[in-house]
């Protein structure tokens, strides 16, 4: 079996270091670039399965390359930042990233969360899940090709959105709690920030709301999430 490739862009080399050699051990191929500039280029070249981006970096800061990434491709990406505010990671995470972690954090945390994400791509391609088209609303969602398009528009959503709203779509008339979301879509065991789902969900309605679709995400207030496919029935 080839080893996952995981390219880093850290202008600290010491971050870089420990990222790295805690990555190798766990069996990951890793090359690590100092600006955004270097990885683009290597990404060009050769395709990684997972990216790690800082976003205060020279040449190109993390916010325009992982813009820049997803014109192009769905890898995964995890964003890595001293800022903490709600707006910097609100904008890490629309602009395609699907993790964000504050710095400082435990390379450990990091090393789980890289194993979560490479799980829900192997328990979606094991198909788990069935893979049929679903139309729901004003929206068909393709499961082999991962797009999502309203009225023949194509809506942008990085992988963790398509499959979160996969998920709920494929469950519709279901309430389903944040844990069952964290365990089937994220992979994450125990007991972790349930904050993420509720980060994913606002970020999917604000797409969905720019495309003008009405398919509506519903809050289950202490629990989690529904869609309910009531087309028929009067807004």
């Amino acid at each position: 079996m080839n080893k996952k490739l995981i390219y880093i862009a850290d202008d600290e080399i010491n971050i870089c270091t420990i990222i790295s050699s805690f990555l190798l051990k766990e069996g990951f191929e890793v090359k690590t670039f100092h600006d955004g500039s270097a990885l683009l280029a290597a990404f060009n070249l050769r395709k990684a399965d997972l990216l790690v981006l800082d976003i205060m970096m020279p040449r190109l800061d993390g916010y325009t390359l992982c813009a820049t990434i997803r014109k192009t491709s769905s890898v995964p990406i995890i964003i890595v930042s001293a800022r903490d505010t709600e707006a910097d990671k609100i904008k890490g995470l629309t602009l395609g990233g699907d993790d964000y972690l504050t710095k400082p954090f435990s390379p450990m945390e990091l090393v789980t969360r890289v194993h979560c994400i490479f799980r829900r791509i192997e328990f979606n391609q094991e198909k788990h899940l069935p893979q049929q088209p679903i139309h729901i609303h004003d929206l068909y969602i393709n499961p082999d090709s991962k797009i999502v398009e309203c009225c023949g528009h194509i809506i942008s959503l990085t992988v963790m959105e398509f499959t979160v709203l996969y998920y709920l779509s494929l469950h519709k008339n279901r309430a389903i709690s944040r844990s069952e979301l964290l365990d089937k879509v994220w992979g994450f065991e125990g007991e972790v920030e349930t904050r993420a789902t509720d980060d994913m969900i606002k970020r999917l309605r604000r797409k969905l709301t720019d495309a003008g679709s009405n398919l509506k995400i519903e809050t289950i207030w202490g629990f989690g999430f529904a869609i309910k496919n009531n087309t028929d029935a009067k807004e």
